[in-house]
């Protein structure tokens, strides 16, 4: 599949990328655990079809030191053992975060009651942060058709 857009080989596409990626430092100091970001990222684009971010993050935490099997499983994180009860908040808040517009009234509060049990404000506002942008990303991946399958680990930097 080739892609419809370069979106480094464009002016525009290539400087609103690059304000994304400036979220990410904010997004890191925030102290939300750096496993259960690639987690969550990894979930959302799971639920929005981009390879190309379900490719990035998952050789992105793997290089990181994340296992394959729990990589194996953040499809079906309910019924999996492997994730922490903090790692599980973040992956449903995730979920109601990414689809949104499937549920009235946006994400339920218990959602963000037992996210709140676990992150702190700071992270909190880091992981409401990373799941927009992700969400962004993805967008911007599956409307272009960015493919999958390339990307080699910390190719962005």
């Amino acid at each position: 599949m080739d892609a419809r857009l370069n979106v480094f080989g464009s002016a525009v596409a290539g400087k609103i990328v690059g304000l994304l990626a400036r979220t990410g430092p904010v997004i890191d100091s925030s102290g939300l655990p750096p496993a259960t970001g690639e987690l969550v990222k990894i979930r959302a684009s799971q639920i929005n079809g981009c390879g190309f971010c379900t490719d990035m993050h998952t050789k992105d935490a793997l290089a990181a030191g994340e296992t394959q099997l729990r990589l194996n499983l953040v499809a079906v994180w309910r019924e999996a053992t492997v994730f922490t009860e903090a790692e599980r908040a973040a992956l449903a808040l995730a979920e109601e975060g990414t689809r949104i517009a499937d549920g009235a009234g946006g994400v339920p509060d218990e959602v963000w009651a037992e996210a709140a049990k676990h992150y702190d404000e700071e992270q909190i506002s880091g992981l409401v942060a990373l799941i927009a942008i992700i969400n962004a990303y993805n967008r911007v991946n599956v409307i272009t058709r960015q493919p999958a399958g390339d990307y080699q680990p910390g190719q962005f930097g």
